[in-house]
């Protein structure tokens, strides 16, 4: 059976404090995770959670994933980016233009992400976290596509974006250049196995995909972490 997107993770150096962040923002409740950790859990049951997992090590360059927020008008826009900066977001400049109409934040623990404005197309069918915004080759979105059976719904210019067949937020990457990845990333996937699915199974399939196995495996639940083929971290677990 089929890994589902069970989380979208954050290795935090304040995981508490990240938690109240993000649940304030999208409105979120929280909810104890399934290792003890802390989450946040989506409005739709169907949805994926976000857990924010303890980390020591602390951030060193610009994520390869972010979250992009959307707006339905240019007021909602300006609420959204007043609520995350009450709650502890900072304005940064990763290179953004001063016509361009997103605006670029911060969270506590300086994670970037991004307002969208109001009208954007591509994120018109989707929700609040409109897109996870991923630096990546067209060969890892075609990889994401086939491991989760989300359909790509943008193939261009080495440009793509899958999308669960029930709608929701896309994951969408940027194609080349992609930034040489430094460390461990602080947002990953973790995708769920039932509990009476056969993970060994699965496990070979995303490997035939292109995935790597490695030798890390964590908590009760045996979480496998695996890379994907631009070398990024994701987590495949059973559901007890």
């Amino acid at each position: 059976m089929t890994g589902q997107l069970f989380a979208i993770c954050f290795n935090a150096t304040r995981p508490a404090e990240l938690a109240r962040f993000w649940s304030g923002v999208l409105g979120w409740e929280p909810a104890g995770g399934p290792d003890g950790d802390i989450a946040i859990l989506p409005p739709d049951p169907a949805g994926f959670r976000i857990r924010f997992l303890p980390c020591q090590e602390p951030k060193t360059g610009q994520n390869r994933a972010h979250f992009d927020l959307t707006s339905t008008d240019p007021q909602d826009q300006r609420r959204t980016v007043a609520r995350a900066l009450e709650l502890g977001a900072n304005h940064i400049d990763v290179g953004q233009l001063p016509e361009e109409g997103h605006v670029v934040l911060a969270d506590p623990d300086g994670n970037e992400f991004c307002v969208i404005e109001a009208g954007n197309r591509f994120l018109a069918d989707t929700g609040f976290i409109g897109a996870l915004a991923c630096d990546g080759t067209q060969e890892v979105g075609y990889f994401w596509s086939e491991a989760l059976r989300w359909p790509l719904v943008w193939d261009q210019d080495q440009e793509t974006a899958i999308q669960s067949p029930s709608g929701g937020t896309k994951i969408t990457w940027g194609g080349p250049p992609v930034a040489p990845k430094t460390g461990a990333n602080r947002l990953y996937l973790e995708l769920a196995l039932p509990a009476d699915a056969d993970g060994e199974a699965e496990t070979n399939r995303l490997i035939s995909l292109g995935a790597t196995r490695t030798d890390t495996r964590e908590g009760d639940g045996g979480r496998l972490f695996m890379l994907d083929p631009d070398g990024n971290e994701f987590a495949l677990r059973r559901l007890r």
